[in-house]
């Protein structure tokens, strides 16, 4: 009983140690969630929390990782532009716009930041002036991203007829046995 009972002792101080120095056990160092395992004394990419946050719709905190990033690498076009698509999320359009027209000056050649200032302008029904910048960010992106070049679509659409809409698709989710799940596009109610 003695030796069960040390060796169980033994196993969860392994496991722990596990946990400590690895960041966990099975932890993707790409996933959404915010890095782990990190030793007192050292830093996490701000940046890198940030992104991981945003994409688990954590705007608030994703800007408060942005904060400590621009306090750690100081304030450059990626750290302005990260702050920037926060405060677009968050609804906050003015404060958006002003901190990517920053972010475009800091840095001329950086794509990210002109296509996120390209939304504000669309959310802010100011299509002429979007279209100009979605096409800068198209052209410095080389034409890679299908993001930006759907986003100059729809500013120039928007420019020909205001009134003009793209069709939004509803989804649903169907289980398809235990564990499976099927995207079925919704029937369109006339």
């Amino acid at each position: 009983m003695r030796l069960t009972y040390l060796t169980t002792i033994c196993v969860s101080f392994g496991l722990l140690a596990a946990c400590e120095t690895t960041g966990g056990l099975g932890q993707s160092q790409d996933g959404a969630f915010a890095p782990g395992g990190v030793g007192s004394g050292e830093n996490v990419d701000g940046l890198i929390v940030g992104h991981r946050l945003m994409a688990a719709g954590e705007y608030e905190l994703a800007l408060e990782a942005y904060y400590r990033a621009a306090g750690e690498q100081g304030i450059n076009g990626d750290v302005l532009s990260a702050i920037g698509s926060a405060n677009l999320r968050l609804g906050r359009l003015n404060q958006a716009e002003q901190i990517l027209r920053r972010a475009t000056e800091v840095d001329e050649t950086f794509p990210p930041a002109w296509n996120n200032l390209g939304v504000v302008l669309m959310e802010t029904g100011r299509y002429g002036e979007a279209s100009r910048v979605f096409r800068i960010a198209f052209a410095l992106d080389s034409g890679r991203s299908t993001q930006i070049r759907d986003n100059l679509r729809k500013a120039l659409a928007k420019l020909e007829d205001p009134a003009y809409s793209e069709p939004e698709d509803e989804f649903r989710l169907v289980r398809r046995g235990p564990g499976f799940f099927q995207i079925l596009s919704t029937p369109e109610i006339p």
